[in-house]
């Protein structure tokens, strides 16, 4: 099991189509994930992207677009190890786990924000999707 295991997820009102082209261009995810490599797993489109993860970290990454009502629901899933000097997965002791989670939970949101924010912009809240 992953010493860093994030899950978040953040009600968009716009389409999974649109909350998708957020994610699928490259040259977004060291803006969006400075400190990591992502190689695309498993690219589902409108459904979102599964990537490999290296860097400071070492396992997987997700984005899963769930159309609901209006919008779609950007659920975020990161499971990884802390890369060792050689690059591999090192478990993370709990008390460093811990506060890597937070970080990275608090990086979600942020990412998941800024997403909501541009997307919506000029929505009034309450308002159906543009």
């Amino acid at each position: 099991m992953p010493s860093v295991d994030v899950v978040d997820e953040t009600f968009l009102a716009v389409a999974p189509e649109v909350v998708a082209a957020e994610f699928a261009q490259p040259a977004r995810w060291p803006v969006l994930w400075p400190d990591l490599r992502l190689e695309v797993m498993t690219d589902r489109g409108a459904e979102g992207v599964r990537w490999t993860v290296q860097g400071a970290l070492v396992g997987s990454m997700e984005v899963w677009l769930e159309p609901v009502l209006d919008g779609t629901v950007l659920h975020y899933f990161l499971r990884a190890d802390p890369a060792g000097p050689d690059g591999a997965p090192r478990p993370a002791s709990p008390r460093r786990a811990a506060a890597e989670a937070r970080r990275r939970q608090r990086a979600a949101k942020a990412i998941a924000f800024a997403c909501k924010d541009r997307l919506e912009a000029g929505r009034a809240p309450g308002e159906p999707p543009t």
